[in-house]
């Protein structure tokens, strides 16, 4: 079996002064914040503090300094994600672009857009959408139907994506889509950067189970696109976006959503002890640490150009199954109807939101798939 490996990856003094001046400015900044919407964490919208981070250097972190970015390491970049998230921060107007789609259009846009979408995605004005699911067309892209046509001058763009986080915000996409016929399933691909401002473009919301709009429908029809819409190569969009894949599969947000809870469960248990709690949570622990080690490996070898889809597939979905399991194990310890607002508020949060965490960045199924082949066992 090719069985991934994480080299060990430890910080210093250095990174440690940056997480207490993450941690200390957070303390501020969200004060005021409940626990039950800082268990939003990366679906809460807030521009404004996305900008706030921008001005601190704390977006773009691994971008080049020419493109606005800081050229700092990848895991001063981890280092602030995760206290970020740990927190419950409202990051979801930057989180897309700086994520994933910052480091895409690095690789493959052009030095024009390099130098326009690059520094307001540091500075935290830019917001991005992902343009992969279709409606029949979830976590199985090469199944996709969009389909972007070469015309005079560049591309017409027709086609659906659905379950797009903030689309009604955002102003670009990076859209997978047909440009061609191939013998290969994974073949005839490419990626498109799309301005969301264009005509033809519809963004219909989608509620979630709480009856709250994040998600959205976004249709193409007839969108016309400049020929540098094209990202990389013709036909390598299959490549390109599992180079992707691995930046939004591996980060910290993968086993830390719901870590606000574990934050109100301790609070709720100071004083009580317990030899049941104890246990549940050392185990609980045990698995963060280990996760939180592996991703630390996957920034690493991301920095040195690899492409560890394999081993951000085992954090994605070893994460969610921690994720979803947190509210369980919660529920064990301390039953939701007790006596305290804060923490039934912020348990029935998670508990809504827990079932779209084996779906969000590829369901568990077609994970245990790319984990399979990599391992070499089918």
């Amino acid at each position: 079996m090719n069985i991934p490996d994480y080299p060990i990856l430890r910080t210093d003094d250095e990174h440690t002064g940056l997480r207490h001046e993450v941690r200390s400015f957070l303390d501020g900044a969200l004060t005021n914040l409940p626990a039950s919407e800082r268990a939003r964490s990366w679906i809460g919208f807030d521009a404004d503090f996305s900008a706030e981070l921008g001005k601190r250097g704390w977006l773009g972190m691994t971008l080049p300094k020419e493109y606005g970015g800081q050229g700092r390491s990848p895991i001063e970049r981890h280092i602030v994600v995760e206290e970020l998230l740990a927190a419950g921060a409202p990051v979801a107007a930057h989180w897309i672009a700086d994520r994933q789609s910052a480091p895409v259009i690095l690789n493959y846009g052009t030095e024009a857009q390099r130098h326009e979408i690059l520094p307001r995605i540091a500075a935290g004005t830019c917001f991005f959408g992902i343009g992969m699911s279709e409606p029949g067309s979830g976590s199985d892209l090469a199944s996709a139907r969009t389909r972007a046509e070469k015309i005079q001058g560049g591309f017409l763009l027709n086609g659906t994506k659905l379950w797009t986080t903030y689309a009604h915000k955002a102003d670009y996409m990076i859209v997978f889509c047909r440009t061609g016929a191939s013998e290969s399933r994974h073949g005839g691909f490419s990626q498109m950067l799309v301005d969301m401002s264009l005509p033809g473009i519809r963004v219909s919301p989608v509620l979630d189970i709480a009856g709250e709009h994040h998600f959205n429908e976004v249709s193409f029809t007839d969108v016309e696109l400049p020929e540098d819409a094209l990202l990389g190569e013709e036909g390598q969009g299959w490549a390109q976006v599992m180079s992707e894949l691995a930046f939004e599969r591996s980060g910290p947000d993968r086993f830390l959503s719901s870590f606000v809870l574990i934050g109100e469960l301790l609070r709720c248990l100071e004083g009580q002890g317990g030899q049941i709690a104890a246990s549940e949570l050392g185990r609980m622990t045990a698995r963060l640490m280990v996760l939180r080690q592996m991703s630390l490996s996957v920034a690493g070898r991301l920095a040195q150009k690899e492409d560890p889809v394999l081993a951000s597939s085992v954090i994605k979905d070893l994460g969610a199954t921690l994720e979803q399991d947190i509210p369980e194990i919660a529920r064990r310890i301390l039953a939701p109807v007790a006596q305290d607002p804060a923490y039934a508020a912020t348990f029935q949060r998670i508990v809504l939101s827990a079932p779209s965490f084996s779906l969000r960045g590829g369901t568990r199924e077609i994970l245990r798939g790319i984990i399979a082949r990599g391992l070499g066992l089918r």
